[in-house]
């Protein structure tokens, strides 16, 4: 069923292809361009949008653009396609991926914990009333369903057990509004869309969560990154100084300025929780880790 949807999924990324055309390989100043394609709206990019907002990749020579997927199988289309040079994706799209086919190789992620916390309706008061419940996701088996499968793992909830419902309702902002206007019953979310849910009278289950896991990484197909692995360190190089720049205290202000303006926050005290979220869940230890690959495979094969 994955490597079916994977695979009708090309269609999209062949339109896209057309309509991009041939990405050009270097900017007017001479940079190499390189296009990176993401999905969940949140902080698990924020590395990224520092280190394009700071002029990081560029101290590296390139210039970096970041282009919104709405879906695992879609963004893996964009690359099989060539609309794209690079991914920043959940782990269990990945290995979708793979199973369907496409060569690819994931060198790189910054983000080894997961700051989260299951956020419900106000009615549901314990973890026997999620029963029959529905949670909103982005896609199912993509990045924030991963997310919600081992939080609720984590929670000791097994999904099947208590018959959850998955509803595909988009990204983490915008499953944040489906809980807000009792669209869906519960959602696995960052505490900063977390504390905007609570303001609005949900509350948490089991508290503020912190789970062992890389929720998204870097990845490439096999061929770019054999033929141009200098293009793709550079790339790592410049996430790894976004990092560093994001745990620099004197930066803060700068930090949350850019947090405020990707993520759309109105108030400043939404900029501020994401700040504190973002510097725990990221990392300058940006290997794989094959604990969490294991963990993720045993998830995605149930």
């Amino acid at each position: 069923m994955r490597q079916k949807a994977f695979l009708d999924s090309l269609a999209f990324g062949v339109i896209l292809f057309s309509l991009f055309g041939a990405l050009q390989v270097r900017s007017a100043r001479g940079e190499e361009k390189v296009l990176v394609a993401y999905g969940g709206h949140s902080e698990s990019v924020a590395h990224m949008w520092v280190g394009i907002e700071k002029g990081l990749f560029k101290k590296y020579g390139l210039d970096v653009g970041m282009l919104q997927v709405r879906s695992g199988p879609l963004i893996m289309a964009t690359l099989a396609s060539g609309s794209v040079h690079v991914i920043w994706t959940a782990p269990s799209s990945v290995l979708s991926a793979v199973s369907g086919g496409l060569k690819l190789s994931c060198v790189a992620s910054t983000t080894n914990n997961l700051p989260r916390e299951l956020v419900v309706q106000k009615e549901i008061r314990s973890f026997d009333e999620l029963r029959g419940r529905v949670f909103g996701v982005q896609s199912v088996g993509g990045g924030l369903w991963l997310q919600t499968m081992v939080v609720l793992e984590k929670l000791g909830i097994d999904p099947d057990g208590y018959q959850l419902r998955m509803r595909v309702i988009g990204d983490i902002p915008t499953v944040t509004q489906a809980l807000m206007s009792g669209n869906v019953d519960a959602a696995v979310l960052p505490y900063s869309f977390g504390d905007i849910a609570k303001r609005a009278g949900l509350h948490s289950l089991g508290g503020q969560l912190v789970v062992p896991l890389q929720s998204n990484v870097l990845c490439s197909s096999r061929d770019l990154i054999a033929k141009s692995p200098d293009v793709v360190t550079r790339l790592i190089q410049g996430m790894i100084e976004a990092v560093v720049l994001i745990h620099d205290p004197s930066h803060k202000e700068d930090v949350k300025e850019i947090l405020k303006r990707n993520l759309r926050f109105s108030k400043p005290e939404d900029a501020e929780a994401s700040y504190k979220l973002l510097r725990p869940m990221n990392t300058l230890d940006v290997g794989p880790n094959t604990e969490g690959w294991r963990t993720i495979q045993r998830i995605v094969s149930r």
